[in-house]
């Protein structure tokens, strides 16, 4: 084994097949589509090369910058409900009767497609007989709202789906790393008189504050690029009330057959993403790491 690492040919032969898959699944389609961004094309006939004019269109569009907004929303939404679900994963973490049987039902959205949850909460929000209006009516509300189709409260209302078909992802992660704390950690702050809301903050927080920054990122980046749930319940509508860059994209690619200008606001998708990941690590890193 020895003799295989130390020959540089035999570590290249090894890892060149995922580099190769790595290079045509990713890198290539990210260089086309800055490339297809200087062109004007409708997907189908020739290209005509137009430079940077679909780029400064693009920054001079407002339906984009509105739908960036829209997507930095839901990365704000995301980041905070992480709270709620760091919470909930210290509740199970504290061996309380039945933590089994509610990780499992955290984890049921997760194995339901993005398509199937989009069904089901239009269901939900059907404004003649959907669940929550009907609930609504019960208590006394004359005229509930119609949530998928009033341009000020549909993007919110859209926000709880994602939020909860995502929950038990981030609530398994917190819940992995809490197991990982050292019990006898947790005695011996016991053992020295320490509440259970002072062990929460004090010892298990920092603790774990190195996955909770990963998931910041995570949760931050992944709002960015969502498309589907939003995409199937909404379409972007009513009037691109719930338009992220996404599903913008998507709309001037696919519908209006302007090849050019989506993979233009595609690449500027990229490129916002990787500058708020950055800065998002930048903000969070720490020298300093608690070790256990």
């Amino acid at each position: 084994m020895k003799k295989v690492m130390s020959n540089k040919l035999m570590i290249a032969l090894y890892i060149l097949p995922a580099l190769l898959l790595i290079g045509v699944l990713i890198y290539v389609p990210l260089v086309l589509t800055g490339y297809y961004g200087l062109m004007k094309w409708d997907g189908i006939g020739d290209m005509t090369f137009i430079g940077l004019e679909n780029y400064m269109e693009a920054i001079k569009d407002e339906d984009f910058w509105s739908s960036a907004s829209h997507s930095f929303l839901l990365a704000v939404f995301s980041t905070l409900s992480l709270a709620i679900y760091l919470i909930i994963s210290l509740i199970l973490a504290s061996k309380i009767k039945g933590s089994d049987i509610l990780r499992k039902i955290y984890l049921i959205p997760m194995l339901l497609s993005s398509v199937a949850i989009a069904q089901l909460w239009i269901k939900v929000y059907n404004p003649i007989n959907g669940m929550l209006n009907s609930l609504l009516m019960t208590l006394g509300v004359d005229n509930p709202p119609a949530w998928l189709a009033e341009p000020d409260i549909v993007l919110y209302a859209i926000f709880i789906p994602i939020l909860w078909q995502y929950a038990g992802f981030y609530i398994l992660i917190y819940y992995a790393a809490l197991k990982n704390i050292p019990e006898t950690l947790i005695e011996a702050a016991r053992i020295d008189g320490a509440t259970a809301w002072q062990i929460a903050y004090k010892i298990k927080l920092p603790l774990i504050m190195g996955v909770v920054k990963v998931t910041i990122v995570l949760a931050i980046v992944g709002s960015l690029k969502y498309f589907d749930l939003i995409f199937v319940m909404t379409g972007g509508g009513p009037n691109g009330a719930s338009e992220v860059m996404a599903s913008y994209m998507y709309k001037l690619a696919f519908a209006s057959y302007d090849f050019g200008y989506g993979s233009a606001i595609g690449f500027l998708l990229l490129v916002i993403t990787l500058i708020v990941t950055v800065i998002i690590q930048k903000l969070t890193e720490s020298k300093d790491e608690l070790q256990y």
